[in-house]
């Protein structure tokens, strides 16, 4: 059986895109094939005459099969701004994304599918992280970056992603701020209150050292998770 996720976080700048790689890594020790899908990126820059994002280049690069960068991420917008402003109007398709994503199931064991920010951040003008989840009909891993506000920003989104009839899969806690105080009582409360398993604790990290995060990680047998299953 094949598997997938929709990896959305409690706000920008969590650590999505390092956890994304580190759970591919993480799978990848296990044996089994990962891949990562950016459907919508802004702050692209331009290479060999496309557009491209740092994010979906990394997950480009830690690939188990090789993929040409429009695999990974369709929409990619110049723009260094909300994607629903950065698209100037171009129509991102659920079509589109769908049909991408089902051709990423036919290559590996598991697809790790990237949002765009939180889970109600836009993606174009009439699209957002949670409607194309759904429209995917993914179970959901939240990142969590833990600094001041991740506690009502955790809750919150759990409770979104509840009340989308998706199952969270469970969540991943990141220390973004090295120096955050009460860092280990903030945890402890997240772990009482989000009704999810927690998969890792990722500790701060001034560079991607994925083979270090991926050890942090302890991850269920995801071949057995139907991409269909909902909570």
């Amino acid at each position: 059986m094949k598997s997938a996720f929709f990896i959305t976080g409690t706000d920008t700048n969590v650590g999505k895109t390092w956890t994304t790689i580190a759970l591919m890594r993480c799978l990848q020790m296990q044996g089994l094939s990962a891949v990562g899908m950016k459907p919508v990126a802004a702050g692209c820059e331009w290479h060999d005459g496309i557009l491209k994002n740092s994010d979906a280049l990394l997950m480009q690069q830690y690939a188990s099969v090789p993929l040409e960068y429009r695999q990974i991420n369709p929409y990619a917008f110049e723009a260094a701004i909300s994607p629903h402003l950065a698209c100037g109007g171009v129509d991102v398709s659920v079509d589109v994304v769908s049909d991408g994503f089902t051709r990423l199931q036919q290559r590996a064991d598991v697809v790790l599918v990237e949002g765009a920010g939180g889970w109600y951040s836009p993606m174009s003008g009439v699209l957002d992280n949670a409607g194309l989840a759904q429209a995917l009909r993914l179970p959901v891993i939240l990142v969590v970056g833990v600094r001041l506000g991740c506690i009502n920003h955790a809750r919150l989104t759990i409770s979104a992603i509840s009340q989308s009839d998706l199952l969270c899969a469970g969540w991943i806690a990141v220390q973004i701020d090295q120096a955050m105080p009460g860092f280990d009582g903030n945890l402890a409360y997240l772990r009482e209150f989000i009704d999810a398993p927690l998969l890792g604790i990722l500790p701060f990290s001034a560079a991607g050292d994925f083979e270090l995060l991926a050890a942090k990680l302890s991850l269920p047998n995801w071949q057995k998770v139907d991409v269909n299953q909902k909570k």
